[in-house]
């Protein structure tokens, strides 16, 4: 069968809409948490205490991982740890890669809602 003499039918594309936001934006942390963030921790890692200026960098922790999460991020949600995430030897690390840090963070969220 030859198509090459068949015309050519254009064809609308859909205009379909994502039905719920993304994770990344379910996780983005607005400029007014981060204020709010930065004040609760003096700008000092949430868990060892030292100042941004004596860590590499402070990086805004969410307590529940952004996939899970189902609503907009709140100042409970995100501690500032000590980081990059991606070296071992830092508080984010800890947090989101062992049993005991995430059990810091339920913990630490739990202290701050009750502190409220």
């Amino acid at each position: 069968m030859d198509l090459s003499k068949q015309p050519a039918y254009s064809v609308p594309k859909p205009n379909f809409k994502r039905g719920k936001p993304t994770a990344k934006q379910r996780g983005a942390i607005p400029d007014k948490v981060r204020k709010e963030v930065d004040a609760r921790s003096g700008e000092c890692c949430e868990r060892c205490g030292k100042h941004k200026n004596a860590v590499w960098t402070l990086e805004k922790a969410h307590v529940t991982r952004r996939w899970r999460s189902e609503s907009k991020c709140t100042a409970y949600d995100i501690v500032n740890l000590c980081g990059p995430s991606s070296d071992s030897s830092t508080c984010h690390h800890w947090a989101d890669y062992t049993r005991a840090g995430r059990e810091w963070l339920q913990q630490f969220k739990l202290t701050l809602e009750e502190s409220a």
